[in-house]
Order: C-alpha cells, then structure tokens, then sequence
C-alpha cells in the first residue's frame, strides 16, 4: 500500500494550524523512540581503581589498602596532616570534568535527555599523598582536560581591539644624561642587602674592619693632627655599613688601650682627660674606653652613647642558693649602645672586648662576642642605671634581684673564655649549677649548644672542630676517664650515672682535645679517639668546671 504524499506547508504558522486541526493528535509518550538508560555504575570502595572498572578494560581488580599509620611516640613530633578533600568536592571535580568532554549541542541538532557515556577514566577516589602512602600516579595521557576554547566558547571570529597606545612623554620629564649617571653612580654604591650571614652578628665575617683596625696604631696619627677626626676617618669611611663602623672602632681598642691596672688597684686613676687624651695615652679603666668609643663613633657619623651602671667582673661575686641580694647599687661601670644596620641599638662593651682583669693581672685579649652577644645576654651581666639603656627586644628592664641572682638562682658553673671561642654559648648549657651531687641518683644530663646554628669552626673559629670530652672522676673518684661527646651538629652532649662523676670534692671538667702524640687534635672525631684512648699522648683545654658535693 503507497503512502499519501505529505502535505507541504511553505510556513511555519501554515504547518502548526495544521497540527491543531488534527483530531487524533496526542504527545508520543515518554521514553518512546529514546535508548533506555544505562545501568547504574557498580558500588566501588574509596580505595578501588575506578580505571579498571571502566568498559572495555580488564577485570576489575582492587588496589590494595593504604598501609596503617605506624604507631609514633608520644614525644615524636608528627608532621602537619595534607588537607582532605570532601566528597562533595570530588563529586564537584567529576562533573567538572564530565561537562568539558561533552559536546555541544548545535541549533540545528534535536537535543536528547539521555546521559551520556563516560568517555575517559574517573580521578581515583579517597587516594591522598602522605607520609605513610605514596603520591598517586599521574594521569593518563589521554586524559586531558578540555579549555573554554576547545568546548566551543569563543569561537567566533571576533579579535578582541588593540588597548590604546600611551601618551607621549612629556620632553620636559626626560632625565637628562647627567641625571642618568648619578642615579647609576648611587645605585652602585649602595650596600648589599645583607645575607643571612650578615644579619647574625655571630657568623658575619668582619675579616675587612679586624684587618684595618689592626694597621692603625695610635702611633700612626699625624703630629698635629686631631686624634679623634683621623681615627673616625681612616677607621670608618672605608665602610658603608654602620655595623662594620662600629666594628672597626670596637677591634681597634683591643689593639691600642690597655686597662690602667696601677691606676684602678691605687685609686690614682687620672679623671678629667679629653678622649683625644687618652687616646694618645694608652691606657684606661671602662669609663675611659668608652668615653674613646662614643667619641670616635659620632665623629664617623654613627648615633652613640656612653650608658654607665654595674657589671658583673672583677671583684663580683655570684650568689648562692637562697642568699639574699644586696641594695641595688648600679654603679662602677660603663659601656656603649650604637646604632648599627637597620638602626637597631646594640649594647657592646670595648674595656671588656679588650682584655681581662684576673688574679691582679690584665691579660689583654679579643673578646668579640663583647661585641657581638644579644642585647638580652649583655644584660645578664650588665645592669644600666637608666631603664632605657636596657635595648631588649621585649622592650622589658629586668629588676636588681632579677639581675643578680641570674638564670641559674645559684652560682653558676665556671666557663672559661676557650668555650666561647670554640662556638659554645654560654646562656645554653646543662647543668648550669656549679655544685653536682654525686649521690643524687640516675644519669645526669650534659649538653652544650653552638652559639649560632650558622657558625662553623673553620669559618667563625680557629680551624677544623675540636672534640669535647667529659673528665671524671668514676666511682668513689678511683678511675679518672674522659668520655668523648656525642653531637648532631648543634648540640653536643653525654649522659653520666651521678655515681661515675667522682667523689664529693672532686671537679668535673669539659675539655677540649688540643694535641694527639704531639699533632694537633683539630678534627679528631670520637672513633678516632677511642681507638687511639690509652695509647697515646695527649694534652686539653678546659673549658666548663663543676664541684661535686
């Protein structure tokens, strides 16, 4: 049976009229002429490759678990948990990814309803980077997720319009060439931003100030000439930095004043000399240098001042357990404050820098970390009579009681001057008591820290590392031994039995090894020395003393 030729309509309006004038005309019903929707996708466990699950691959095999987390101490420091996403989020990153696959409909295309197939493999689920899993694997290569561009979004021909060309510059506003050349000039005059080493005064090489300071004795200055203005000159206008001025300043009183022993133990100390004065002199007690110190520096241009107070050096003794300390007194001494880089004021001290006072004596020596402690470790041992001379990071001023018994609240250990030089920081140290009870029971903890995480022997000290040993006394004090510390580049440290340290009475010492058979010891590492222990010659500094009681 033929079929009836369609009736054809030349408009739209003509074809939809028709439609109406249809009697048996009804809407098909739903879901007649369309593909039945696929079955739902498999429940898959968080750990599943969802890649395997995917038609056409290979039978759908597990992952295996993650591992569980090992069990950790309690005092093991866990690193900070990765963030996790929620489910919601990767649900979010799937659609994401579905809608950049799809294609886009076109005008002239029916749309259907149906879902569409998922035509590459799904991110893996619940597989998150951390310290007990490995990273996950990176995608496939034909899995790439589609740009804007790609699905069809701006695909017209429209360019966007070039942006507008700038106005001229004005002719007037042009730097001349001269004007060029002095900004190039300051520019590479200016200093260096200061590195990590610079900005810790402990690891900064100060190899350029020491060396001048050293080539300009007092007996250098011209006859006529004004002592002060020269020093600032020659000492100070080779540098630009301020912390390297008052460096410069600092090493050459150590090289050219001496203390006026004579003068301090005879009370016949000469008062009333101009800086100038005792500079040509020589000599002079703490008010004297830094009296010199204050001068030189503001001459050089550098904001100084003397700050006077009490010290803790010769003739100060420390307090013991549960004595009480005397009126405040904060007088006998003086140092300075300085600007140096960045502005900062920094306390240092030139009599002490210079040498040191002993048994009666003056033993003139370099002590630089007079120069270079924090303002908070200065003040452990200088109390200024002016609350603002105090210059501490937290802004506090410690009381006189605070100050005089000291962290310790006893009396401390000795610590030689050879500790400090070798790197070992004296306010970070256990135990820091003098007195140690033989009798106290289990194993007494000793351990040093480095001044500064970045200082190194050959670069900071005297050469390669020394090795720190503990000299004992052993059990009831009968068999002396020196037990070589341990270290993990920073700390050095041993555990002793209190039993083992020695009789009451006895000292206990931490020494450095200084020669091996007659070689220096400069490098000795522990199983060197344990092996060579007994066999050989062998000579040591001391460097940190303690009694037993």
């Amino acid at each position: 049976m033929g079929e009836d030729e369609e009736p054809r309509f030349t408009t739209l309006a003509e074809r939809i009229a028709a439609l109406n004038q249809q009697k048996n005309f009804q809407a098909p019903p739903p879901g007649a002429g369309k593909r039945p929707p696929p079955p739902p996708p498999p429940a898959r466990s968080l750990t599943e490759d969802v890649a395997k699950t995917t038609p056409g691959v290979a039978s759908a095999e597990k992952s295996p678990a993650m591992p569980p987390r090992p069990v950790r101490a309690a005092t093991e420091k866990l690193p900070p948990p990765l963030p996790r996403r929620t489910t919601g989020q990767d649900d979010e990153a799937h659609a994401t990814h579905r809608r950049s696959t799809q294609a886009l409909p076109t005008p002239s295309a029916p749309v259907e309803t149906r879902p569409l197939a998922r035509t590459c493999p799904a991110l893996p689920r619940g597989r998150l980077a951390g310290p007990t899993s490995p990273a996950p694997p990176p995608p496939p290569s034909s899995f790439r997720t589609k740009s804007a561009l790609e699905c069809g979004f701006n695909s017209g021909t429209r360019k966007p319009s070039p942006p507008p060309a700038p106005p001229p510059i004005p002719l007037s506003s042009r730097p001349t060439i001269a004007q060029i050349d002095a900004a190039a000039t300051r520019i590479s005059s200016a200093p260096p931003a200061p590195t990590q080493s610079q900005s810790c005064l402990t690891c900064r090489d100060f190899s350029g100030p020491d060396t001048l300071a050293a080539q300009h004795p007092t007996s250098s200055v011209p006859r006529g000439a004004d002592p002060i203005a020269h020093l600032a000159h020659v000492l100070c206008s080779p540098f630009p930095s301020p912390t390297d001025k008052a460096r410069a300043i600092f090493t050459w009183c150590h090289h050219n004043i001496i203390y006026d022993v004579h003068g301090f133990f005879n009370n016949c100390i000469p008062r009333g000399l101009t800086p100038a004065e005792t500079v040509l002199s020589g000599k002079a007690v703490c008010e004297g240098y830094a009296r010199v110190y204050e001068a030189i520096a503001v001459r050089a241009g550098l904001a100084c001042v003397v700050v006077t107070g009490h010290g803790k050096g010769y003739g100060f003794s420390p307090l013991k357990a549960g004595q009480r300390p005397p009126p405040p007194d904060p007088t006998g001494h003086a140092w300075n404050a300085v600007r140096i880089d960045g502005g900062a004021w920094k306390l240092i001290d030139a009599c002490w820098g210079a040498g040191a006072l002993c048994n009666g004596q003056y033993s003139q020596r370099f002590a630089e970390e007079c120069f270079t402690m924090s303002n908070e470790r200065f003040g452990t041992r200088h109390f200024p009579a002016d609350d603002r001379h105090w210059y501490r990071r937290d802004g506090r001023a410690p009381s006189w009681e605070e100050y005089v018994v000291g962290p310790v609240a006893d009396e401390p250990a000795e610590w030689m001057g050879d500790a400090t030089r070798e790197g070992l920081d004296e306010s970070n140290f256990a135990p820091m008591q003098r007195r140690l009870r033989v009798h106290a029971g289990g194993a007494v903890r000793f351990q040093f820290a480095k001044v500064c995480e970045h200082w190194t022997p050959e670069r900071n000290g005297k050469g390669k590392q020394m090795l720190f040993g503990l000299k004992i006394g052993g059990l009831d004090g009968r068999k002396e031994d020196i037990i070589p510390l341990d270290t993990d580049g920073f700390w050095y440290y041993v555990d002793v039995d209190s039993r083992d340290l020695g009789a009451p009475g006895q000292k206990v010492l931490l020494v450095a090894f200084e020669t091996i058979d007659g070689q220096s010891a400069r490098g000795l590492t522990k199983e060197e020395w344990l092996r060579k222990k007994g066999r050989c010659g062998y000579s040591y500094a001391f460097l940190v003393r303690w009694e037993l009681v």
